[in-house]
């Protein structure tokens, strides 16, 4: 009962954010409160994403949570894009990929290898996750080198905007394969409870077409609120950011990037503490490979639209620590099982490569 007047007084430290941001103009409190908002609005959107989860399956699950995950992560970067934050929103990018393959991976592993001594799941699904987000790192690569060259006919501008085609373009193209043509071969099998008649099966259709209703009007709710979380928690970020001495790329990768994705964090260890490994592990790798490859072409578009510079030329460590990434869930999720010391593993690269952009600064 206490608990559960916790998460409901919870709800009240977005307008509690809001009132500070309104009347009282202390951006390190603002930021910390609208910090502090999220968690119980990633409870809900866990809450309901696994409600939606249970009856679309492990894919279409994950999928559904890394979106509304990532929405806020997408309205957060165009909002610090306004406000000229180019660089916070390219930390906020390579973070948010980070966060999810090492902190959110490694968590998940850790929390159900805590109950379960050996933890399976679909070795497909983790081999073409792999391999979508080794193109992530080509994409940053290529703009990253020819950067640093003094190549007069180069435009960082127009190359990052053909290599966004290509990325949009193949991420259609798995959303297609996870959930049209290897569906099967990708969902974990689940039994499907058995009819006992045909006027039972409609009597039970009204009542699941509600249930689903109720959940998406909470994952929408929850979202939009999120989303104005997010646009507090920018609008204080630069007082914030002066005020405690931090770099703005060590806040982009980690702080932003931790907070922006408060949702999937939680409802990725809520399943992994049940040893669904595959809705678990499947949060937070279709939440990299979406970031990599529709929020950031996305936000090279906004940028575009706003008059920024944005671009996927990116820092020489931030490039480095993705390809580190991708190749530390390579030697974890090809074998399509783990225990919890590769989950640590995955942690202890998570914190070497943070405490390295504390210094990138």
């Amino acid at each position: 009962m206490i608990s559960r007047w916790l998460w409901r007084a919870g709800w009240l430290l977005l307008p509690a954010a809001w009132l500070l941001h309104r009347f009282v103009h202390n951006e390190a409190l603002v930021f910390f409160v609208a910090c502090a908002s999220l968690v119980p609005l990633a409870k809900t959107m866990g809450d309901a994403t696994e409600a939606l989860a249970e009856r679309m399956g492990p894919a279409a699950g994950s999928l559904l949570n890394a979106t509304f995950g990532n929405a806020a992560e997408l309205i957060l970067g165009i909002s610090a894009l306004r406000h000229g934050h180019v660089d916070l929103v390219k930390g906020s990018i390579t973070g948010s990929i980070l966060a999810n393959l090492l902190l959110v991976g490694g968590g998940s592993i850790v929390t159900g290898g805590i109950r379960f001594s050996r933890l399976r799941f679909n070795r497909l699904a983790a081999s073409s996750n792999v391999a979508t987000l080794f193109l992530a790192v080509v994409a940053m690569v290529v703009p990253t080198l020819l950067s640093l060259g003094s190549n007069p006919r180069f435009d960082p501008a127009l190359l990052s905007e053909e290599i966004c085609a290509v990325l949009m373009v193949m991420y259609a193209l798995s959303l297609w394969f996870s959930l049209r043509t290897h569906r099967e071969h990708v969902s974990s099998p689940r039994e499907e409870p058995a009819e006992t008649s045909a006027a039972a099966a409609k009597r039970r259709a009204p009542a699941h077409q509600r249930r689903v209703a109720f959940e998406l009007g909470r994952l929408l709710g929850a979202a939009a609120a999120t989303a104005l979380a997010s646009e507090l928690l920018v609008d204080a970020l630069g007082g914030t950011v002066t005020a405690l001495g931090l770099p703005e790329t060590f806040v982009g990768v980690v702080i932003v990037a931790i907070v922006g994705n408060a949702a999937e964090h939680s409802t990725a260890l809520l399943f992994a503490n049940r040893g669904d490994m595959d809705v678990a592990l499947g949060i937070a790798w279709e939440s990299s490979k979406q970031i990599a490859l529709l929020v950031a072409p996305l936000l090279v578009i906004a940028g575009v639209m706003l008059g920024v510079p944005m671009d996927l030329a990116f820092s020489r460590f931030e490039v480095v620590a993705l390809g580190i990434s991708v190749i530390a869930l390579a030697l974890i999720a090809l074998d399509g099982e783990t225990h919890w010391l590769e989950g640590a593993f995955l942690l202890a690269v998570y914190a070497v490569l943070g405490l390295g952009f504390f210094f990138v600064g």
